[in-house]
């Protein structure tokens, strides 16, 4: 759906972009993530053609951004970080200004309605838009963007300055919308994009330092890849429970961490092995409650400071489910 081919953009000497390169498939939701100044935002507006490149190529469905650009941005819907809302106009009047000036073909009123329907602001269709809270606003801008039914979606920050309950709404919406179109997501909430993302690309002073499944980066960069598990019960006859479960290669106590017969245990198995279901069930069968139960790997947020440290190496991680 999405090609992107040995991007440069330069600001005088300055390389913003330098030789990124990386494809999105129909229907998946990307996170592109980066610090300020990394590169990230002016990646995001090449791909919506509001920015041309130095160099390198923008495909999308086959179109070349700069060969074809309408026919390229017939197929992005953009939301940006501060949507571009009329404020003195009504939910109504500005949604049906932006379909003129889209020259979106589909039926007009009926297209407009279940777009309203899709993002939940039919209740303030006939509102002025500024009166409305910052959550209906970006609910708005979001409408925006889908007009059209385009192909790809792209959000620069869609949650930011929204309360809590509306942060939720509009993650889940942005789920459900990665049913039907393939999103290129940025956020500098890491929690949010491993929620919702599929795949996960990391951009540093203008180069791509990692492309894969959060998941897969964790375990790629992870140098431990133990499980931690609390449990209530005698502790020699737990440790020798778990030591029998098939994979198990090694089972260390890591010490008494509640009051009573709770103790953590640091377990590790055969390179590619999950044995999570056989813990649960093997304790359950003895009446020995697990507490708790985590992985030592990497989260999303250990990997961005790693890669994004002043001292880490610009080469590109690829997790199994990426295209570094």
């Amino acid at each position: 759906m999405i090609e992107v081919k040995n991007l440069v953009k330069l600001y005088g000497d300055k390389r913003a972009v330098d030789d990124v390169t990386f494809t999105v498939q129909k229907g998946e939701v990307l996170g592109f993530l980066g610090q300020n100044g990394a590169g990230k935002s002016t990646t995001m507006n090449i791909i919506t053609g509001y920015l041309s490149s130095t160099s390198g190529t923008v495909t999308i469905d086959g179109h070349e951004i700069l060969e074809d650009p309408i026919e390229v941005k017939k197929r992005i819907g953009y939301l940006p970080e501060h949507p571009p809302l009329y404020l003195d106009m009504t939910v109504k009047d500005y949604l049906g200004f932006m379909f003129d000036l889209k020259k979106v073909k589909l039926p007009k009123k009926q297209h407009i309605e279940e777009i309203c329907n899709v993002v939940k602001i039919a209740d303030v269709y006939n509102r002025v838009i500024k009166n409305l809270s910052k959550g209906y606003r970006q609910r708005v801008g979001l409408a925006q963007a889908l007009l059209g039914n385009p192909d790809v979606l792209i959000m620069d920050e869609p949650t930011v300055g929204l309360d809590p309950k509306q942060m939720i709404e509009i993650r889940n919406l942005i789920k459900s919308l990665g049913q039907r179109h393939t999103v290129i997501l940025s956020s500098h909430i890491l929690s949010e994009v491993q929620m919702i993302c599929d795949r996960v690309i990391v951009i540093n002073k203008g180069k791509l330092v990692a492309d894969g499944t959060p998941d897969s980066l964790s375990q790629s960069m992870s140098t431990d890849h133990k499980l931690l598990v609390r449990v209530a019960g005698p502790q020699e006859e737990v440790k020798k429970l778990l030591a029998k479960i098939p994979g198990m290669q090694e089972v260390n106590l890591m010490g008494q961490r509640e009051t009573g017969e709770v103790y953590d245990f640091s377990l590790e198995a055969e390179k590619g092995m999950d044995i999570r279901r056989e813990v649960f069930k093997r304790l359950a069968e003895r009446s020995w409650p697990l507490l708790g139960m985590r992985s030592s790997e990497l989260s999303l947020e250990d990997i961005f400071l790693q890669l994004t440290a002043e001292d880490s190496t610009t080469e590109a991680v690829s997790g199994n489910g990426g295209n570094a």
